[in-house]
C-alpha cells in the first residue's frame, strides 16, 4: 500500500493558508480519483481506494503541523511498511515560488516543522517529498514579516489561483511516483518548469 501524507493545520481559519497546500493537494486527489469518503482514524482523517492496481491511502493529519509525524504511527508498527519506498509527504515550500513544485527522494527538511516531525518519527530523511511552492513573487517579496505570519496567510486571489491551475500537474506527478516510483517521477517533472 502506498501512503500520501498531505501536511496542515486543523481548522477552519488555516483553511486557506499557503501552511495548508497539502491538504489542496490531497483533498483534490481524493475528487479526482474517487476516493471513499474522509473517515476519522486516530489522529488522522483517511480515504482510500485503488489507482491503476496499487492500493493507496491518503492521510491528513489531525494535529497541528509540528505533530504532523504522530499520523505515521500505524503505518511504522507494521514491520514491512518502507517509508522510503511507499510514502510521499505534500508539504508546503516558501523556497519555491507560488506555481512551481518539486519532488525530493530524501534530504533535509529545511526548516519545515512538519517535515521535522515526519523525519522524527520515521528516524532518518529517505521518504518521497512533494513540495508545493508558496513563496513571495519578487515583487511581494518585502511586504511580508515573520515566516511563521507569512504561511498562516492566506493567498492572494492569483497566487491561490495558481495553485489551482497546477493541480494537474500535481495529479500527474503523483500519478508516476505511485506508478514508477520517486526516481522516474523527479526525471519526469521536476525539468518541466514547475
Amino acid at each position: 500500500m502506498k501512503v500520501i501524507v498531505g501536511l496542515g493545520n486543523p481548522g477552519r481559519e488555516y483553511a486557506a493558508t499557503r501552511h495548508n497546500v497539502g491538504w489542496w493537494l490531497i483533498d483534490h486527489l481524493a475528487d479526482v480519483w474517487h476516493f471513499d469518503g474522509w473517515k476519522k482514524d486516530g489522529d488522522s482523517h483517511v480515504s482510500a481506494g485503488i489507482v491503476s492496481g496499487e492500493k493507496v491511502k491518503l492521510v491528513k493529519p489531525q494535529t497541528f503541523m509540528n505533530l504532523s509525524g504522530d499520523a505515521l504511527r500505524p503505518f511504522l508498527r507494521n514491520p514491512f511498511f518502507s517509508a522510503a519506498k511507499e510514502l510521499l509527504v505534500v508539504s508546503d515550500e516558501v523556497q519555491i515560488p507560488v506555481g512551481r513544485f518539486r519532488l525530493r527522494s530524501r534530504g533535509s527538511a529545511g526548516g519545515h516543522n512538519g517535515l521535522k516531525n515526519i523525519e522524527h518519527a520515521i528516524g532518518n530523511q529517505d521518504y518521497s517529498r512533494l513540495r508545493i511552492g508558496v513563496g513571495p513573487s519578487e515583487e511581494r517579496k518585502g511586504i511580508y514579516g515573520d515566516l511563521a505570519d507569512f504561511v498562516l496567510s492566506p493567498f492572494a486571489r492569483d497566487e491561490r489561483d495558481a495553485v489551482i491551475a497546477m493541480m494537474p500537474a500535481l495529479v500527474s506527478a503523483t500519478e508516476t511516483w505511485l506508478a514508477d516510483g520517486i526516481e522516474k517521477a523527479m526525471n519526469v517533472h521536476n525539468g518541466n518548469d514547475n
